[in-house]
């Protein structure tokens, strides 16, 4: 007689593991990072890991030497979030085989979390300064996602097919539309037709995600100015708002300003074109119309860690990317290294009926699973949890692609 045998609590975590790393489409593109520095104990809401960034240098012609500072910096990343699903399923569903499990009771609750991990992953648009498109109008051009490739290539991004484009689905459509069949190997020009995908294309590996955010810019008000020339750092203080207090700016609303180009990070030659600074939080106008904004990059005029050809003069116009108020689709180009995912292992609690934990460095995640059995009901209540944070390491090694 055939006897069924009853899924193990492992077994299911570790295909919860699988199918969470299946449906993940922005996550799969980005540096993932499974710390093991919170194995024994279990990492908690808050915990921080620092991820160290390469220090600069601007090198030296002739003999003599000249001995240059090493400045390490470090990009804090708090695993801050902790996701999960809560199921409840009968001893009959235990005895499922595990695709059948899979497809009935998993897949439905794991796609819940990868959606939520991609979205908050793709909030990550905010931080970054590069900008090509349009506002209100979709790309058809392939130009467009060239231009954004140019943006990798002046921030120094390497060219070794880590490249990704995540778009919105009517991006993808637009696109597929507008280049079917050109220029492309026959297994792209398959996957055009039979899939509506992009596939391997002009540098990126391309991917259509839901989640893509919108942008909805700030209110502004008036005329802003900068208020006060030579000004360097990460804060840029500005007059000409409105005379009222009021919010102004939104995070991740973009602007440049009048004299300020860009420089190649790796030799500070002028860029020929303005420096894009995006706004990395919310800004208040004071009652009488000025404003401190935080920005990326900063300003840095001169040294290894240049950014602009110089600093802004007093005065000089701020020319905003968006219109006032306005949405717009934010898609991303990139290279793997600009966003960083990273996950720790949530502790295996005593006192249950089983708990498991799957630990991937090569997937770059942790997922913990803990049933309880109810003797009352004949059910297993079961939770799923996933613990992680996310930071833009080299928010410079994107570049929006807007419509």
């Amino acid at each position: 007689m055939a006897t069924n045998t009853l899924l193990t609590i492992s077994k299911i975590t570790r295909e919860a593991a699988r199918i969470l790393e299946n449906n993940l489409c922005f996550a799969k593109q980005i540096a993932r990072t499974y710390s093991d520095e919170f194995a024994r104990t279990g990492a908690k809401i808050g915990s921080v890991l620092n991820i160290r960034k390469p220090p600069k240098y601007i090198g030296r012609s002739g003999r003599v030497c000249v001995v240059e500072d090493t400045v390490e910096t470090s990009v804090p990343l708090a695993l801050t979030t902790q996701f999960g699903v809560d199921l409840s399923f009968s001893s009959a569903e235990m005895a499922l085989s595990i695709d059948d499990f899979s497809d009935r009771i998993l897949k439905p609750a794991v796609s819940v979390v990868a959606n939520k991990i991609d979205r908050d992953l793709l909030s990550l648009y905010a931080t970054v300064p590069n900008v090509v498109g349009a506002a209100g109008t979709v790309p058809n051009s392939l130009l467009t996602y060239l231009m954004a490739g140019v943006a990798l290539d002046e921030n120094m991004a390497p060219r070794d097919n880590q490249r990704a484009v995540v778009i919105s689905p009517i991006m993808q459509a637009t696109i597929v539309d507008a280049l079917k069949g050109l220029f492309h190997s026959s297994d792209q020009i398959e996957d055009q037709y039979e899939k509506g995908t992009m596939g391997l294309t002009a540098g990126f590996k391309w991917c259509m995600d839901q989640n893509i955010h919108t942008h909805t810019a700030g209110p502004y008000g008036g005329s802003p100015i900068v208020a006060g020339g030579s000004q360097v750092g990460s804060t840029l203080l500005v007059s000409g708002f409105t005379a009222a207090a009021a919010l102004r700016l939104k995070k991740g609303d973009q602007f440049t300003i009048t004299g300020v180009n860009a420089v190649n990070g790796q030799n500070r030659q002028d860029l020929g074109h303005l420096q894009t600074f995006t706004v990395t939080s919310d800004v208040n106008s004071a009652p009488e119309g000025t404003a401190s904004i935080p920005i990326y990059p900063p300003i840095v005029a001169s040294g290894a860690p240049q950014t602009v050809t110089a600093s802004p003069a007093a005065s000089a116009p701020l020319t905003m990317i968006y219109t006032a108020s306005s949405t717009t689709t934010q898609g991303l180009a990139f290279h793997k290294d600009a966003f960083t995912f990273a996950s720790a292992d949530l502790p295996l609690p005593d006192g249950v009926d089983r708990a498991a934990r799957v630990s991937d460095s090569q997937v770059g995640f942790s997922i913990r699973m803990v049933r309880q059995y109810n003797i009352c009901d004949d059910v297993f209540a079961t939770r799923l949890d996933i613990l992680y944070g996310f930071a833009a390491v080299y928010p410079e090694l994107a570049c929006r692609i807007i419509a």
